[in-house]
């Protein structure tokens, strides 16, 4: 057996529709899952299908399928949108830049410029990125375990002070370069993140808080570049079970993130520091077990 070597993603013209729904169903649920916790969705998305002998479904589909999840941001946070782009709009017109929905803004914008440009790097300089060692199974779990360290080190170190409307423009570019991390599978986008604003002196809800919004330019640009990818690839039953793997992600999605803003108002983020530690672990067991087999 070759080390780390991946199961082969089964052809498309050999899944039924109704098995492609299902697929698309089960991936879905991992999105909404993992999208907001610190856990890493694109880490998710890659080892459960592969456990499950199904083969990686490849970076578009997972982008595609992190639509779902922008829907749910997007509704969920309708209220704090709205109030961004009024103090925007004011700030834009009479100067209030110091007002803290214009900051937020501002800090938005700047934390978007480092994955943007990432993205594009791979792009242009690593077009084979999707088949690159750094979405292999042993990089996520090394990965994973490292960003558990980093937490669990945020969680020791981070003074828990500072509310959403402390926010600076350099928030946003520290957090921002932190989200940056997360093309990497195993970083988590959210994990990361809320890492960096914690290590900056975060609340743990604030920061959640600041992740989420921060995180809705990025999703929705990777999940617009790959739409036409993705359905344009073969796949069982056509376009219609991606659709289902959207709605999925977006009705979960919603419910992880009603849940981890709740959670973060009484608890620190020891359960994720452990989860990710085993996940890693996890992984690096089976790989072992696969190479003595």
């Amino acid at each position: 057996m070759v080390p780390f070597a991946e199961v082969p993603l089964l052809p498309a013209a050999e899944i039924g529709f109704w098995e492609a729904c299902f697929r698309s169903l089960v991936l879905g649920v991992v999105q909404g899952l993992t999208e907001f916790l610190p856990i890493s969705s694109t880490a998710h998305l890659k080892v459960v299908p592969v456990l499950l002998g199904w083969g990686d479904p490849g970076v578009a589909v997972t982008a595609v399928i992190q639509l779902g999840s922008i829907v749910a941001v997007l509704a969920y946070f309708r209220s704090d949108l709205a109030a961004v782009l009024r103090g925007v709009s004011r700030a834009c017109r009479h100067g209030q830049w110091n007002d803290p929905s214009a900051r937020l803004g501002v800090a938005i914008a700047l934390g978007t410029v480092p994955i943007v440009l990432a993205g594009l790097a791979l792009k242009l300089w690593l077009p084979g990125y999707d088949n690159s060692p750094l979405r292999s199974m042993g990089s996520i779990a090394v990965v994973s375990i490292g960003m558990a360290l980093l937490l669990a080190w945020a969680e020791l170190v981070g003074r828990r002070q500072r509310q959403l409307d402390d926010v600076l423009p350099r928030d946003g570019i520290w957090v921002g370069l932190a989200q940056a991390l997360a093309l990497v599978p195993g970083v988590s986008r959210s994990g990361s993140t809320l890492t960096a604003a914690l290590f900056d002196g975060w609340q743990r809800p604030a920061a959640a808080r600041f992740s989420f919004l921060l995180g809705i330019p990025a999703i929705t640009l990777a999940g617009l570049v790959s739409l036409k990818e993705a359905f344009a690839a073969p796949a069982g039953g056509g376009p219609l079970p991606l659709l289902v793997g959207i709605f999925s992600a977006a009705v979960v999605s919603w419910l992880a993130i009603a849940w981890l803003l709740r959670f973060l108002q009484q608890n620190s983020t020891w359960v994720f520091v452990v989860y990710r530690l085993l996940f890693g672990i996890g992984i690096l067991i089976w790989l072992g077990a696969r190479v003595g087999a």
